[in-house]
């Protein structure tokens, strides 16, 4: 249905949610090396707790082998950067919503190469600096999993 892609993640808990959002929402998490923490930490585990073999978690050198192995539809980015709401974009089947770095969100490169109607925000008070990146993946998946009326992939 659709793919999830951490780009760089860093903190464990985090990506333990995800996998848990990943694995009751039928979408398959892709991460993109260097990650912050190992698989197999403790913290990833508490948080993912036993989800991860309910979801298929896929690992990539870099942004490019995930794009040569999944061939998304499209890739939409999360940023504050961007300029689209998050809401008002109809999303397709085998979309890939990529995310950033907690501390630093999607570097530069991979935002200027994409048209920016594929760069998403999610709104929020102008002297706001991010939301917690689970908190933004699930915001973003369940809109495009609402549009698709929450149907099972």
């Amino acid at each position: 249905m659709f793919h999830i892609v951490l780009y760089q993640p860093e903190i464990p808990p985090n990506t333990g949610n995800i996998i848990r959002l990943c694995a009751n929402s039928g979408t398959s998490l892709h991460l993109i090396h260097p990650l912050g923490f190992t698989l197999d930490e403790k913290r990833l585990r508490r948080a993912g707790l036993d989800y991860k073999e309910w979801t298929t978690v896929n690992e990539y050198a870099n942004l490019q082998q995930f794009i040569e192995s999944v061939r998304p539809h499209r890739l939409l980015a999360c940023s504050t950067k961007g300029q689209q709401c998050y809401a008002d974009v109809a999303f397709a089947q085998n979309d890939a919503l990529i995310f950033g770095p907690e501390s630093r969100g999607l570097p530069t490169e991979i935002l200027s190469s994409l048209p920016p109607e594929q760069i998403l925000r999610i709104p929020m008070h102008t002297d706001s600096r991010s939301l917690n990146l689970s908190n933004s993946v699930a915001i973003m998946l369940y809109e495009a999993w609402r549009q698709h009326g929450f149907t099972r992939p």
